[in-house]
């Protein structure tokens, strides 16, 4: 059995974020750990990753769709891992430098233009610098960005295999 071709490259991906989410709704609903609005973000981030991936490998792509969906993917992978940096960030600041907490995403969403609301959210708040569960001494924004850039190595491999 040899490396997947780009199809099945394609549903591995997108079976590896529902696995993500499913981790990430079990952490929720059952260890009780409540997301912050960058950790919605992050969540955004592997739901579209599995939903371009899903679809490009429905679609059954050739050589140029193949390119188009390993783009998208990698793309909104990039763009995960960005906010999964960032969150590291706000988690590494000495506690005095650490944003007050600032109101619920939903409130947000509700009361303010998207744009602000967007701005407001990448600037995080003091829950999203807590830490209330790690593994292996790392908090989960770190194992967030190591699935991105996982995402990220197995698209550039699939590339250099079926891209050409």
């Amino acid at each position: 059995m040899g490396f997947p071709g780009r199809r099945q490259g394609f549903f591995l991906i997108s079976a590896a974020c529902a696995g993500a989410m499913g981790f990430a709704l079990y952490s929720q609903y059952a260890l009780g750990l409540e997301p912050c609005p960058l950790c919605i973000f992050q969540r955004v981030g592997v739901i579209v990753v599995g939903l371009v991936a899903l679809i490009a490998g429905l679609a059954n792509p050739g050589r140029t769709g193949f390119r188009i969906g390993a783009v998208l993917v990698s793309l909104a992978a990039i763009a995960g891992g960005s906010v999964s940096l960032r969150q590291l960030w706000l988690q590494h600041l000495p506690a005095d430098m650490v944003p007050a907490c600032g109101p619920g995403l939903d409130y947000m969403l509700q009361t303010m233009p998207f744009s602000r609301m967007f701005r407001k959210v990448f600037e995080g708040s003091g829950e999203c610098a807590v830490v209330d569960w790690t593994f292996l001494g790392m908090a989960m924004p770190f194992w967030v960005l190591v699935f991105f850039v996982m995402v990220l190595m197995f698209v550039i491999v699939l590339w250099r295999r079926h891209g050409r």
